[in-house]
């Protein structure tokens, strides 16, 4: 087991090592996240409930099952956290929104019992926005989600408060969920690795958002292969699942992949954006020519891909199945008026929607993921940016207005993400370069359908050539 000062500064994998060899038990582990949870979430909002006693349950369980021995489940006695977007039986579960604050679920998602199941131990639910929809985190809640690089910054969303916990060390990983980059846009800004899997990878059983396709669960981590670990957890299908993304040959997992080598992969560079005029940063534009020339250097090929491949009708088509999302939230009827600016306007817009309008925009986006799919099949892998701008700071998102303005400078901010929920295609965000004061930013790489597997390769090879975990922020080393 690699050497370490804090419990925390050991992976989710040297966890579990330590936990089956008896070095650090269940309970220790649990007590140490929450014990940081405690003194250091104030300032950072990545809960919005933590479960301090059903997570010590867990872990006298899972010492129980340590004594009895026997076969061991491969994350035993790691700490995790759920995003408050995934429903958990006898736990509050908030959606993000005021309206639904006292809703205590009766079920699982399918999710959540996986990676129960795996040996996890869950410390709590993670913040995010009113039902998942701005690529910020803030609510009536607990208020925002902010970067533990710099905490007058976003930490991005919706699985916003799922990487503070990850970057802040409450947690080696945790779940997150995709809908148009609500795994690798907090990923990017908080210094993680993030995967948005393949459509029908992770079940999103029994409700979730299978009517449109986007959204699919993911895991975030500060290592590729603990988020590969986590990937193999959670993935599968159940029974009755529309989408199901073809499994692994057998005796393969993901996590092995991340021990392979990728082999030498043609990797085009996508700068297309369904939104017009839409610019990188300079630090932005750096990470991507630096990805590039890693790249290169581990003896890939890196070619631009074609342009033009961005038919007019995605991007008011991709709006109009996002408002559709909207229309079926489960908030009591006398409670819509508490529901936020945004949330409203989507919601609005998705009801005053026709049916031919709804069925149009979904066989639209269906037919344009048939061509985009098609169009790149040449390459390996698609390298683009995750997002145009550095992070930004709290209040940014509003300055011009809540509600419609919002929604347009998220669409400028956040404008390459979403492209692969539409085409189902995997993707992972990448934190191979900081800024020059300190602020990370991600770099997207997009695999062929259900391809996890050379994403993850690939990853481990750009993470062994230019490592990341040892970069922490500074509330890493409080010791409250």
């Amino acid at each position: 087991m690699t050497s370490y000062t804090q419990l925390h500064d050991l992976t989710a994998l040297e966890q579990a090592a330590a936990v089956r060899a008896k070095e650090v038990s269940p309970t220790e582990l649990v007590e140490h996240a929450l014990r940081r949870i405690d003194a250091l979430d104030a300032g950072l909002g990545a809960f919005i409930t933590v479960t301090p006693e059903r997570a010590r349950a867990a872990a006298s369980a899972a010492e129980a099952r340590l004594r009895e021995g026997g076969e061991l489940p491969p994350l035993l006695g790691v700490p995790t956290a759920i995003k408050d977007l995934n429903n958990t039986a006898g736990v509050r579960t908030t959606f993000g929104s005021s309206t639904m604050a006292d809703f205590v679920p009766r079920v699982d998602d399918a999710v959540v019992t996986r990676l129960a199941d795996a040996g996890t131990i869950s410390v709590g639910k993670t913040n995010t926005p009113e039902f998942g929809f701005p690529c910020w985190t803030d609510n009536d809640l607990v208020g925002p989600a902010r970067s533990p690089w710099d905490t007058s910054r976003l930490a991005g969303g919706s699985s916003g408060g799922a990487a503070v916990a990850v970057a802040a060390g409450f947690v080696p990983f945790a779940q997150g969920s995709d809908g148009g980059g609500s795994v690798r846009i907090p990923a990017s800004i908080n210094g993680l690795f993030g995967i948005k899997p393949t459509r029908g990878r992770i079940s999103n059983a029994p409700y979730a958002s299978e009517t449109t396709g986007l959204g699919i669960n993911g895991p975030l981590a500060r290592t590729v292969r603990d988020a590969a670990a986590m990937l193999d957890a959670m993935a599968g299908p159940e029974i009755g699942d529309p989408f199901w993304a073809p499994p692994l040959p057998p005796g393969e997992t993901f996590l092995g992949w991340a021990d392979r080598e990728p082999g030498r992969l043609r990797i085009g560079r996508y700068l297309e954006s369904a939104v017009p005029g839409v610019e990188l940063e300079p630090e932005v534009a750096e990470a991507l020519d630096a990805a590039a020339r890693l790249l290169e250097s581990l003896g890939h090929t890196v070619e631009d891909a074609p342009a033009g491949l961005l038919d007019p009708t995605v991007l008011p088509s991709f709006e109009r199945v996002w408002a559709l999302s909207a229309t079926t939230l489960p908030v009591p009827p006398d409670r819509v008026d508490q529901l936020r600016p945004l949330t409203r306007w989507m919601r609005d817009r998705g009801l005053a929607m026709s049916a031919q309008d709804a069925m149009e925009a979904m066989f639209a986006l269906r037919l344009f993921s048939r061509q985009f799919i098609r169009a790149t099949a040449g390459f390996d892998v698609l390298l683009a940016p995750v997002l145009t701008m550095t992070p930004r700071p709290i209040g940014w998102f509003q300055a011009d207005g809540e509600g419609a303005p919002d929604f347009e400078r998220q669409k400028r901010y956040a404008a390459f993400t979403a492209l692969f929920n539409v085409t189902g295609q995997p993707a992972v965000s990448v934190p191979l370069h900081w800024t020059a004061d300190d602020l990370p930013v991600g770099t997207m790489l997009v695999g062929r359908p259900a391809n996890e597997a050379t994403l993850v390769s690939l990853s481990a090879q750009l993470e062994a050539a230019r490592p990341w975990a040892h970069r922490r922020p500074a509330v890493w080393g409080d010791t409250r």
